[in-house]
């Protein structure tokens, strides 16, 4: 079964120690169960709507605009599973791990048991090269060891990387429902069963809808357009956080605050930006605090700009435009075997 627990903050600073303290005697770690439910109904109930809407709209093109709404509405369901895995909801393993099941595997196919340990590993070594999983080899190189091919064709894909990454990201859903069955069919634990029949489940419901509501061609439609939207907000969601932000080298020894806050990048906004978000967009505070709240992260903001600046670290905020033109420029830069972000040296 695998492990919800995705980090074990051992870190040899006082100082984040003491940051830790004041955070939790400020109760911001606390599960805001009743704060958390209401996201989840209203984000369910939305999610729900759309389907009503598909019924309603049924035979018509018109479907096409409520593909585009439903790839929003399971990206907003996918942020529950991703704090469910976090244990940001309720103080009981099993409650998060339930709640994970159904907004992962029922509602949007995909494997709560594949995503959690991956999360953790990108958790407990951000932007580390042979130890992040967000980072290592694929399609898109994001750091210059992956870049490096004696591959004619890769060389030549390299080098249009940037401006393929937002149309790659569009294939983001199909890649993670892939790594999902991939990782079910090795598993030999015991939740493999009731995941493999979640996940049977909702795309059993997923086509029976889309096809009895739609002839066969605007299915097939509805379709791509639908899973081309939960990729590509997904995508645009998680890219800004780390792309383009130093990397650490793969020996590279740090304390758990410097690897946090170092490779990290928030972005600048208010309530929508971080609905949007799903509150990723206070990377930082999330990567220091990945049990903490999601409604918490506002408040714990001011603390940790403060941590930052009296221990020396980079505090990177930027714009939402500001950091998607980084990041294509960090990921021009990688495929063209340019200078890029430099590697983080390790910490004396």
């Amino acid at each position: 079964m695998e492990t919800m627990t995705l980090l074990a903050p051992a870190t040899g600073s006082s100082g984040y120690r003491a940051l830790t303290d004041q955070v939790r005697e400020a109760g911001l770690l606390e599960p805001r169960v009743g704060r958390e439910m209401t996201r989840i109904v209203f984000t369910t109930c939305a999610f729900a709507g759309g389907w009503v809407a598909l019924l309603v709209v049924h035979g018509t093109w018109a479907a096409l605009a409520t593909a585009a709404y439903l790839g929003v509405a399971s990206t907003q369901v996918v942020f529950i599973g991703h704090d469910a895995g976090h244990r940001q909801i309720f103080a009981s393993r099993q409650a998060n791990r339930a709640v994970g099941l159904v907004v992962g595997n029922l509602l949007t196919g995909l494997s709560f048991g594949w995503w959690v340990p991956k999360h953790a590993a990108h958790h407990g070594h951000p932007n580390q090269v042979g130890r992040d999983p967000d980072i290592a080899p694929g399609v898109i190189a994001f750091v210059p060891e992956t870049a490096v091919t004696n591959s004619r064709g890769r060389r030549a894909f390299l080098r249009w990387q940037g401006a393929l990454l937002f149309p790659l990201m569009s294939l983001e859903g199909v890649s993670m429902r892939i790594a999902s069955g991939q990782s079910i069919r090795r598993r030999r634990d015991g939740s493999r069963l009731i995941e493999a029949l979640l996940i049977v489940a909702h795309f059993a419901a997923y086509l029976a809808l889309v096809f009895v509501a739609l002839p066969p061609l605007r299915a097939l439609a509805f379709i791509a357009v639908q899973q081309a939207v939960l990729g590509l907000y997904l995508g645009c969601s998680f890219a800004p956080n780390h792309v383009g932000m130093p990397t650490l080298e793969q020996g590279a020894v740090t304390t758990f605050a410097y690897r946090q806050v170092v490779t990290a990048r928030n972005i600048r906004g208010g309530a929508f930006i971080s609905f949007l978000f799903g509150g990723l967009d206070l990377q930082i505070e999330h990567h220091l605090f990945p049990t903490i709240p999601r409604c918490n992260l506002r408040q714990v903001q001011p603390l940790v700009r403060e941590f930052c600046a009296r221990e020396g670290l980079p505090y990177t905020e930027e714009g939402l435009v500001e950091s998607y033109a980084n990041l294509v420029r960090y990921v021009w830069a990688i495929g063209r075997g340019r200078p890029a972000a430099a590697a983080v040296a390790p910490q004396n």
